[in-house]
């Protein structure tokens, strides 16, 4: 493949942010509406305890993916209630058109006190053409099972010849803090899910993308598009310690293709898109987000300090 970049499109300090939010703009998400493209977008904000909360806001951008015409200045979805599974932030909101509705899967994040959060993933949908989603229920649809212990969450949906497909994210482990790593570190794996109504989910049960860095890969944000008879998916994957500040152990984007939806490839020397010499994805690229929009498939993405700057784009030239 190849990738040609179209720069930054989206830098949260060059606008006046909503709901007294700082900075940042993570795990970009598309919703093509009939004139613009809507991308939902996780904002930072510190609370009283000067702890992070995600916020999700948007952007419209004309057709053209130039111009930015809408930038929100309302809560997209409320936090959480008191000790709900998304009471600390929203990261990502996924958002698909299905039938006449506009319906989300979200990553909710709460904090705990032995590791720093956890997360699980809900289901919302909105009754206003997509400026703000509502709760089915207070609870997630996925979170915490025997064999998934933790950090449920980065859910991509497809509706496939009228079945749901859901690629996400489960840690089987949380690596101990060291002196190096003050703190505990996640790891986590892509796994996948099938449902016939959207909200009751089969799991296969199992890490669908092979390792490539050790069996402490962290593996997210999966997005899917399906091209030429085959299904082709991108995430991102960086080690499990020294990815703050080492570049060389940062995210960078993957690959996988599959030709069944069930058996996997990587194939990320072909994932045709790296790491610039300098700017704002000289040191990380990370939560991809893939989509198609008038015959050409873009990629959405986040660079250095997992999006402090915000978010770029791509177009697909080559395949």
């Amino acid at each position: 493949m190849k990738w040609r970049k179209l720069g930054l499109i989206f830098n949260p300090y060059n606008h006046n942010l909503p709901f007294g939010c700082f900075g940042y703009a993570q795990a970009p998400q598309v919703l093509i509406r009939e004139n613009s493209i809507r991308i939902y977008f996780s904002l930072r904000k510190v609370d009283q305890n000067n702890k992070y909360l995600s916020h999700i806001a948007f952007i419209d951008m004309d057709e053209s993916l130039t111009n930015i015409t809408v930038l929100s200045q309302h809560t997209v979805l409320e936090l959480g209630k008191l000790g709900c599974f998304d009471q600390h932030g929203i990261f990502p909101l996924n958002v698909l058109h299905h039938g006449n509705r506009i319906i989300g899967y979200t990553s909710g994040i709460h904090r705990k006190q032995s590791v720093p959060i956890d997360t699980a993933i809900g289901f919302v949908e909105s009754f206003d053409g997509g400026d703000t989603f509502q709760r089915v229920g207070l609870g997630p649809i996925l979170s915490a099972t025997l064999h998934e212990p933790c950090i449920i969450g980065d859910p991509f949906v497809k509706v496939i010849n009228g079945q749901f497909h859901m690629w996400y994210i489960f840690s089987p482990e949380w690596l101990p803090a060291s002196r190096k790593n003050m703190m505990p570190e996640r790891v986590y794996k892509i796994a996948y899910a099938y449902s016939d109504d959207g909200l009751t989910w089969q799991r296969s049960g199992r890490q669908i993308i092979p390792d490539k860095i050790n069996k402490y890969e962290c593996q997210a944000l999966p997005s899917l598009f399906f091209f030429n008879h085959r299904f082709h998916l991108f995430f991102c994957y960086r080690h499990a310690t020294d990815f703050r500040t080492n570049p060389s152990c940062s995210y960078r984007i993957g690959y996988a293709y599959s030709d069944d939806l069930e058996h996997w490839y990587r194939d990320d020397e072909n994932v045709g898109i790296d790491v610039s010499k300098t700017g704002w994805d000289s040191n990380m690229q990370c939560y991809p987000h893939v989509f198609v929009n008038d015959g050409n498939v873009y990629m959405l993405y986040n660079g250095n300090d997992f999006g402090r700057e915000g978010f770029g784009l791509a177009v697909l030239e080559q395949i």
